[in-house]
């Protein structure tokens, strides 16, 4: 008969998570967790409901019958976590303690540092959990309380603004340049070596907006990481697109026909409204829109 005094929250996160994943590794990346722990914990559940709830396949784990039943009581447990979190979060007002902030790879690393050190200085009392991801993370679940995105959230219960748009431009490493020549026409760029993306369409795709008949095979260096593609540019492997606000601090590139506009990356911040207003998280949400109005169009 199953025990239900010995199942607690953490054991059904862990289980939604392998669930979600169909892998014992991914849903103990995804928790924080060790792989060995998690696997103690489906054991710990699975003696609690005196129910086998994974099978294993080749490519992972499985829900067997019994655990598809019990998956969508799991999901309800799960949904009313989150909105006893949201209702908590909302209403503390205390100006300390964590706030979560995710954003692109690339504005983590070149943007984000001064403004949080910043807000550090004054803010001793709030910590910030920074998480650097091309991928969104859910603010209706929690998985950061304030995104700084390149795109309007379209999610219902989340509080957006616009804060203005980066500019990008056109860039070379300078050893490049001398090595090949500078184009002495906008057109003449698209003839040379070019930086783009592997499996992202992103940047053909605007660049056909542009007016230009891009292809990947226009890109003789292709990475889908953006602080990789700009390290590529600074090395030297040929011309590519990138934020006007890094290039024109960077001594060793050199940008190209500035005269010619390309379209912007705009730049949103968002967060769940049932916090946006909690002091500490409201405190940070100004000092992300103060510093990175400078760098804004």
């Amino acid at each position: 008969m199953a025990d239900l005094s010995k199942l607690d929250w953490s054991l059904v996160q862990t289980f939604l998570s392998v669930a979600n994943h169909g892998s014992l590794s991914e849903a103990a990346r995804t928790l924080g967790i060790s792989q060995p722990t998690a696997g103690r914990q489906i054991a710990r559940i699975e003696e609690a409901l005196d129910l086998e709830l994974f099978t294993r396949q080749p490519r992972g784990l499985a829900l067997t019958e019994g655990g598809r039943a019990l998956l969508p009581h799991a999901e309800a447990m799960a949904e009313g976590m989150r909105g006893m979190s949201l209702a908590a979060a909302g209403r503390s007002a205390s100006l300390s303690g964590p706030v979560r902030i995710t954003a692109s790879v690339f504005m983590a690393h070149h943007h984000l540092p001064p403004i949080l050190a910043t807000l550090r200085a004054e803010e001793p009392e709030i910590s910030i959990d920074l998480v650097p991801t091309d991928s969104p993370e859910n603010l209706l679940y929690r998985e950061a309380d304030i995104a700084v995105r390149m795109y309007e959230t379209e999610q219902l219960d989340i509080v957006t603004k616009k804060l203005g748009t980066l500019k990008l431009g056109l860039f070379a490493a300078k050893s490049y340049l001398e090595r090949t020549g500078r184009p002495e026409h906008f057109g003449d760029v698209w003839s040379r070596d070019l930086v783009g993306y592997d499996r992202s369409d992103l940047l053909v795709r605007g660049m056909r907006e542009f007016g230009l008949a891009a292809t990947r095979d226009w890109f003789a260096t292709r990475c889908d990481h953006h602080g990789v593609c700009w390290e590529l540019i600074r090395a030297g492997c040929g011309i590519g697109i990138a934020q006007v606000s890094v290039g024109d601090t960077d001594t060793t590139v050199e940008r190209l026909f500035p005269e010619v506009p390309l379209p912007g990356l705009p730049v949103w911040l968002a967060a769940h409204e049932a916090v946006r207003t909690t002091p500490r998280i409201r405190r940070v949400w100004d000092a992300l829109e103060t510093g990175l109005r400078p760098l804004l169009s």
